[in-house]
């Protein structure tokens, strides 16, 4: 990490993939879906990314330890991965990929709000509270535009499905800071994954029948690879480069990048509902969890709970609760 807490040059790199990682995943997950059942999408990315990262974890002793607080991992698995992985892949059936990557980034909104109902009175500082507002606007604008959905009410099932993931998305973090700080990372990611990728391959095996299109099948692949895999493996070197409350801020470009992506790629289209929405969004959320400056009071935030904890505590005295706002988890997406 740089001595003035200031991107590197390889903080920024590594940004610059993160970025375009996890904005590409909507992508991914909506071709998937073309002929994967959700449920086989889940279960594939998930043993894909543990396969991976299993002999990191077994090496270094992390999976053993992980193991011992398995209900907690297994918590986490179901909040951050069961959940929302099964509600995205479901509600691309109905969704464009760039409108779901856009409703994913309202993470830090519902972040704010549950570190207020645990009480965290800083939430309420009018400025926070501004942006709040400012972004579930922009949602109501992005949800009302014209042009936006087709005939019928499925549509409004899949946004219901990508915000509930969202605030899913907001708890996670919770249970890492509070419950799971002192676990090695990769051990609780690849014992998580194990635990969804083997719940869901049942109902995987059940569900899909149909052979499987090349271009579905290589989603997939990517899918669990690199937006899986690679993805946290990189977010943990960002972490480590720039520090624990600077890394997440890639999530702010992801939207972006999950909009162009669709319109570029998938033909999707860009409605001004969109167009007006998106800022709006941004905006709101970076203002709810920073307070509109880019240096936040450091805390125990999701992101410190992904780091070693040995490095951890040889970098920073003690380290202090603090709101979620800053966490990782409160940007993503996984995670998907």
């Amino acid at each position: 990490m740089s001595t003035h807490g200031g991107f590197t040059r390889r903080g920024w790199l590594l940004f610059a993939i993160m970025s375009v990682v996890w904005g590409i995943t909507y992508l991914f997950i909506k071709e998937a879906v073309q002929s994967f059942t959700p449920p086989a999408v889940v279960a594939g990315r998930t043993l894909l990314a543990a396969l991976i990262l299993l002999p990191f974890a077994v090496r270094s002793g992390a999976l053993k330890a992980a193991w011992k607080h398995w209900p907690w991992v297994l918590a986490f698995a179901l909040i951050e991965m069961g959940g929302p992985f099964l509600l995205l892949s479901h509600a691309e059936t109905q969704l464009p990929s760039g409108l779901t990557g856009l409703l994913v980034a309202t993470v830090p909104l519902f972040a704010v709000i549950i570190a207020l109902l645990r009480g965290d009175r800083s939430a309420l500082a009018p400025l926070r509270l501004g942006g709040l507002l400012l972004g579930f606007a922009g949602v109501g604008v992005v949800v009302v535009g014209p042009g936006l959905f087709p005939p019928g009410g499925a549509s409004a099932v899949a946004i219901g499905e990508v915000l509930l993931t969202a605030v899913l998305y907001a708890i996670a973090p919770f249970i890492l800071a509070y419950r799971l700080n002192q676990v090695p990372s990769v051990g609780t990611i690849t014992l998580a994954l194990f635990a969804i990728g083997l719940g869901y391959l049942p109902a995987a095996l059940l569900t899909q029948n149909d052979m499987p299109t090349i271009t579905s099948a290589v989603s997939l692949v990517l899918l669990g690879v690199v937006c899986t895999a690679l993805a946290l493996m990189a977010f943990f070197a960002l972490i480590r480069e720039v520090g624990p409350v600077r890394a997440p801020l890639f999530t702010y470009v992801n939207p972006v990048v999950a909009l162009a992506l669709g319109s570029l790629v998938l033909a999707e289209p860009i409605t001004p509902g969109l167009l007006v929405g998106l800022p709006l969004i941004l905006i709101g959320c970076w203002i709810a969890a920073t307070g509109g400056r880019l240096r936040t009071r450091r805390a125990v935030p999701a992101a410190s709970a992904l780091t070693n904890p040995e490095e951890r505590s040889a970098r920073s005295p003690a380290p202090r609760e603090g709101s979620s706002g800053e966490s990782p988890s409160a940007g993503r997406a996984a995670a998907e």
